[in-house]
């Protein structure tokens, strides 16, 4: 089910058992609502009786007095019903808002499990989706169609029973009549649950579309682009367009053939009951209540259809939702434990999945508390050794370890305490300066997040902001620019206190001045600590205390500054070309 683009999908089997699982978590409740939903339809089964015997009693020659009794009978269960039925909907709702918390905390924890590179390679579309379209039609399920298919399935259980409790002949009959229903829905459920799984995958396909063409808006402007990019949303609005066409066919074969449907069984029982009242074995009352019972019989289970094929599209959010669990996970906390801080490259080699060899072979030994700037061409395999090393991606060839354990072996948490990676792509949550800073160390104070905002020299515009720490960015607050963003991306950086940072391209969208102060800042803050620098200024080369130099994959120089220069080659050209020396 996992495919390069997308995440998995849970087979039925498992949302079975998910389903299961978040029912016994709440079984009480379960419970309770099962009761109240099956006593609100025994008080609804009192009214036709009760109608049917006012006709025997009218025919009998009663009085008006004994159809008065019959009636309040009638209005007291009526308001029974109202009751109990109000009350099992309540409970209902709470019981499917509970369980609603469960989905997301569980959906955000499974997500938050997900490698990085699994994110990645599925896109922002199919996760974006899932947690939203997806996550609130399984919400409006729980919370709505679920009470009312318990509710309205009692009823329907109840009134036939009824039937086949005043006559077994009309309850069979009635049960015969409604065989198209029967027929229908095998039709229906058989084709159901792909074509609606097929509509949420060109959902998420739009969704991915859409954000990326947004987050990508300058690069398709500058290049040129706005045409494909138009045609493949086409493309997608098409596909979804006829994902949807054909669902909506489904419906429109499964509800009139049902409506036509309710009319059977009620003439049904009509004609067989008045055959057998006319040989005697059965009252006009009986007859009417029989026929009353099937005819109201229609309301709850019209109720129940049309929430089966709400179940159907939920279904499908469901196991889109539920198919985290089976997506690769992140390796749980409990690795062995790195010696000391030393990284080792070994005979890497590391190709993409649609794309060639990045990496050709590299080896590489970064010291304790070394500071490493890698530079070289747009191209060169930077960037993806920068994700070999913190443990984003495995190698296809060879190993990178930490303290001699294979980075891709460190759990989340042991991972961000030994190495973090920092990309010039950075998020402001909703939420305080103070809440942005204590993502990466809850337990941290106020002097040491005031701290963390002076080594990077973030902490001047913080102090003039109206709240400090406690003002809000984001939607709704404070908007930050690129660098003050980024700014606080390094803070979060300076309070997990990892042993080995890896910066790439950290200071892009720093001005050179503050950038220059920034990572000198830093490097002051984790002195005794190992810094890889992906570098592009070259000024970071020269403060380093190595520079790697990389090529079409390779590693091909290593050594100072000054050795790299006066050894004539590839950084020395760069370095000249840096400065505006000629080549």
């Amino acid at each position: 089910m996992t495919t390069a683009a997308h995440l998995p999908v849970a087979r039925p089997a498992d949302v079975r058992r998910a389903v299961g699982r978040l029912v016994r978590a709440d079984l009480r409740a379960f419970g309770l609502v099962l009761a109240l939903n099956a006593l609100a339809a025994g008080a609804g089964l009192a009214g036709p009786w009760l109608v049917g015997r006012i006709v025997d009693e009218v025919r009998g020659g009663a009085g008006v007095g004994a159809v008065d009794r019959l009636a309040l009978w009638i209005l007291l269960c009526a308001l029974g019903q109202l009751l109990l039925a109000r009350w099992a909907r309540y409970v209902g709702h709470r019981f499917g808002e509970r369980v609603l918390a469960r989905v997301r905390e569980e959906f955000v924890r499974r997500t938050l499990a997900l490698p990085a590179a699994t994110v990645e390679r599925a896109g922002t579309g199919d996760l974006t989706a899932r947690g939203t379209a997806d996550v609130t039609t399984v919400g409006a399920t729980l919370r709505d169609a679920g009470p009312e298919l318990l509710i309205n399935s009692a009823q329907a259980l109840f009134l036939m029973g009824a039937v086949f409790a005043l006559d077994p002949r009309l309850g069979a009959c009635g049960l015969l009549g409604l065989a198209g229903i029967w027929a229908v829905m095998r039709w229906y459920l058989r084709r159901a649950r792909p074509g609606y799984l097929a509509e949420g995958a060109a959902t998420s396909r739009i969704a991915e579309i859409v954000a990326t063409t947004a987050a990508g808006a300058r690069t398709v402007e500058a290049l040129r682009l706005g045409g494909r990019r138009i045609a493949a949303s086409r493309d997608a609005v098409e596909e979804s367009r006829r994902t949807r066409v054909y669902t909506l066919f489904l419906r429109t074969v499964l509800f009139p053939v049902i409506e036509v449907s309710y009319l059977v069984p009620v003439a049904a029982v009509l004609l067989l009951g008045g055959v057998l009242h006319a040989r005697g074995t059965l009252s006009v009352g009986e007859v009417v209540a029989a026929a009353l019972y099937q005819q109201r019989l229609a309301g709850p289970l019209d109720e129940v259809l049309m929430r089966i094929e709400q179940l159907q599209s939920s279904g499908a959010s469901f196991a889109r939702v539920e198919g985290l669990a089976r997506a690769p996970r992140a390796v749980p906390d409990g690795s062995a434990e790195p010696v000391d801080g030393r990284v080792d490259v070994s005979g890497v080699r590391y190709s993409y999945e649609r794309g060639g060899e990045v990496l050709r072979g590299v080896d590489l030994t970064v010291r304790p508390g070394e500071r490493l700037a890698v530079v070289g061409p747009s191209g060169a395999g930077k960037t993806t050794l920068s994700r070999l090393l913190a443990g984003v991606e495995a190698p296809t060839v060879g190993t990178v370890t930490v303290g001699g354990v294979p980075v891709v072996a460190l759990g989340p948490e042991r991972l961000r305490r030994q190495v973090v990676l920092v990309t010039q792509e950075h998020h402001v949550f909703l939420g305080s300066v103070r809440d942005n800073l204590l993502i990466a160390e809850p337990d941290a104070d106020d002097a040491e997040l005031w701290a963390a905002l002076t080594s990077v020299g973030a902490d001047d515009w913080v102090r003039e902001l109206a709240e400090g720490l406690d003002t809000r960015l984001g939607e709704g607050g404070t908007r930050t620019d690129g660098s003050q963003a980024q700014q606080l991306a390094l803070a979060r950086v300076v309070l997990a206190d990892p042993h080995t940072l890896i910066l790439d391209e950290a200071t892009a969208l720093l001005d050179p001045t503050t950038a220059r102060h920034t990572e000198r800042a830093l490097a002051a803050v984790l002195t005794g600590r190992t810094v890889i620098a992906i570098a592009h200024r070259l000024h970071t080369a020269h403060d380093a205390d190595r520079v790697a130099v990389m090529e079409h994959g390779l590693l091909t120089e290593l050594g100072t500054h000054e050795e790299l220069v006066a050894a004539d080659g590839a950084y020395a050209a760069l370095w000249r070309t840096w400065h505006g020396e000629p080549s």
